[in-house]
C-alpha cells in the first residue's frame, strides 16, 4: 500500500478510535486513554517538519471539536509533535541521515518505552493542566497524569505487540 495512503488512514483510524471509543471510557473518574497520541509517535521522521507539524495540530483539533474541549488537544499534540524530534536525537542517538531508516519496531525496548513515556506524560499533563487550569487541584492533576499515562501506555504497548505479531 501507498505510504501516504496508509499514514491518512492510520490518521482516520486513531481519530475514531479515539473518539467513538476511548472518549467514552473513564475508569474510576480519573483513568481516560488517549491513544490518539500514538500517531506522532510512528509518524515517519523523514516527512516534512511543516507537514508533521500540520497534521499533529489537526489531530489534536479534530479531538476537540468531538470533545468539545476547546483547544487543548491541540496544544498538548502540537507540543510533543515539536518536542519529538529532539527525544529521537537524545533517547535514540539519531542524526539526520538516520531519520530516512529509523522505524521505533526496530530499536530496543527500553529506549522506545522511554521515548513513549517521556511523550505521553508530557501530553497528558499539559492536557490535564489545562483542563483543571488551576494549581489548587494540582493533586489531581499529577494522578490524573499518572493514571491516564499508565492506561494509554497499556493500550499503546499491547496494540503494537498484537500488530507487530501480526504482520511477521
Amino acid at each position: 500500500m501507498n505510504r501516504t495512503i496508509h499514514l491518512i488512514l492510520l490518521f482516520l483510524f486513531f481519530v475514531l478510535l479515539q473518539v467513538i471509543v476511548l472518549n467514552n471510557v473513564l475508569l474510576f473518574g480519573y483513568i481516560n486513554p488517549y491513544l490518539y497520541i500514538s500517531y506522532i509517535f510512528i509518524f515517519p521522521l523523514n516527512q516534512k517538519r511543516f507537514l508533521f507539524l500540520s497534521l499533529s495540530f489537526i489531530l489534536g483539533l479534530l479531538i476537540d471539536l468531538f470533545s468539545n474541549s476547546g483547544g487543548i488537544h491541540a496544544f498538548a499534540t502540537l507540543f510533543i509533535a515539536y518536542i519529538r524530534l529532539f527525544l529521537v536525537k537524545t533517547i535514540f542517538k539519531k542524526t539526520e541521515s538516520d531519520y530516512l531508516l529509523f522505524d521505533l519496531k526496530l530499536e530496543t525496548f527500553g529506549k522506545v518505552f522511554n521515548y513513549v513515556t517521556i511523550l505521553t506524560i508530557i501530553h497528558h499533563f499539559i492536557l490535564f493542566s489545562f483542563t483543571n487550569f488551576s494549581f489548587s487541584n494540582f493533586s489531581n492533576i499529577i494522578i490524573n497524569t499518572l493514571l491516564s499515562t499508565l492506561f494509554t501506555l497499556i493500550l499503546y504497548f499491547l496494540g503494537s505487540f498484537i500488530f507487530r505479531k501480526k504482520l511477521s
